[in-house]
This record gives structure tokens, C-alpha cells and sequence, in this order.
């Protein structure tokens, strides 16, 4: 196996399964947890971004094929997408993608789920636009939940992909608006969270 990311969530190997090309996500323990609780939260998360990652292609949305979950070892083995991800393309490419970004953000909203992690490394392209790593996901019916995921691809937006901030932020609201009927509510939402974090920062 070869480590691909060693992240705080969980590691992320690439593999085989069967013959097929694939990757391992495994939770390690927390040694600063409870045994019992670590064991708990690593399986709960375990059997939840399977469940995730079976429910978003019932949207019609592209993500990876789980082949097998392990709630033991709390690991989780998917199919390999060789596909770059959207914050490798250059910036050209990265504004083709913003509209359906965001129509795929909006039909995660309009189902009731909040992804916890939308980056521009956490969407990949080959001849589709997939959606991965739902390790943070959860099931919510609040806005402002809806509201957390905008506003964090926004900011990698103005971190990362500063000079395109603007029209990637038009483009993505434009595909937003197509698929989620509460956009104008999330992305007011969206501006207070922003407006609440320059002040603290001034304060």
C-alpha cells in the first residue's frame, strides 16, 4: 500500500481490491480520547460517510464505489479516481467547473446533508466532476449548517484562488441557484458568518 494523505480524520492509501485499483481510509485512534468513546466515533464515522457516499449518487451526483466497510478496523475500501483534483487545474479550467460545483453543493443542501469539508481538493475531474471524502458529512435541516459548507469553499476560494475569487464565487452562486430553492437564505447566511468573522478579527 502506498500512503496517499495522512490527514487528521483518517489516512488514505492507495491499494487493490480484487484487481481493481483502490483506496483504504482507515481512522487511527486518538490516543487524547476515551478508548470506548474513540471506538464509538470511528465507527460511527466509519459506517456514516459509507452511507453518505451511497446516498449522493442516489442524487446523481459522481463519487467513488465503496467495494468494502470494515466497522472492526474502522476502515473503508473504494473504488481509485484517476482524476486530478479541481484545485491542481489552472484557473481557466478551475471556472469551467464553478458552476457545477455548485449545482452538486445545492443538491447536497436540498437533500439534507451538509458535506463538512466542500474544498476545491475534495472535487475531482477526469470526463466527470466527482464529489469525495464525506468523512464530516451529516444529515441537517439548518440553513446555517448549509451556510458553514459555502462559506469554507469560499474562503479557499480567496485563499488559494485568489485572483479568480470573484467570477469562481459568481459561478458557483449561478450553479447553486439551479439546484438548491433555499440559496438565497443560505447565502445570506453565508454574508453574516463573513461579517461576524471580520469583526472578531478587528475586535
Amino acid at each position: 500500500m502506498q500512503l496517499i494523505k495522512r490527514g487528521a480524520e483518517a489516512d488514505i492509501y492507495r491499494t487493490e481490491w480484487f484487481g481493481r485499483d483502490a483506496v483504504l481510509k482507515t481512522r487511527s485512534p486518538k490516543p487524547y480520547r476515551n478508548t470506548e468513546l474513540d471506538a464509538r466515533l470511528r465507527r460511527r464515522r466509519t459506517i456514516r460517510e459509507a452511507d453518505m457516499l451511497h446516498l449522493v449518487k442516489s442524487l446523481g451526483i459522481y463519487s467513488p464505489l465503496i467495494y468494502f466497510v470494515n466497522t472492526e478496523k474502522y476502515t473503508i475500501v473504494m473504488q481509485y479516481i484517476a482524476a486530478k483534483p479541481i484545485h491542481s487545474l489552472d484557473n481557466d479550467e478551475i471556472l469551467s467547473h464553478c458552476g457545477s460545483m455548485g449545482q452538486i453543493a445545492g443538491l447536497l443542501h436540498s437533500a439534507g446533508i451538509m458535506h463538512g469539508d466542500l474544498t476545491t481538493s475534495n472535487f475531482l475531474y477526469n470526463d466527470n466532476l466527482y464529489l469525495i471524502d464525506m468523512g464530516l458529512s451529516s444529515r441537517t435541516t439548518k440553513p446555517e449548517d448549509w451556510a458553514v459548507d459555502m462559506r469554507l469553499i469560499k474562503e479557499i476560494f480567496n485563499s488559494a484562488h485568489a485572483d479568480i475569487i470573484d467570477e469562481a464565487w459568481d459561478k458557483l452562486v449561478a450553479g447553486y441557484s439551479k439546484t438548491m430553492p433555499q440559496w438565497k437564505r443560505v447565502l445570506k447566511i453565508t454574508s453574516d458568518i463573513e461579517r461576524r468573522g471580520r469583526y472578531a478579527r478587528v475586535v
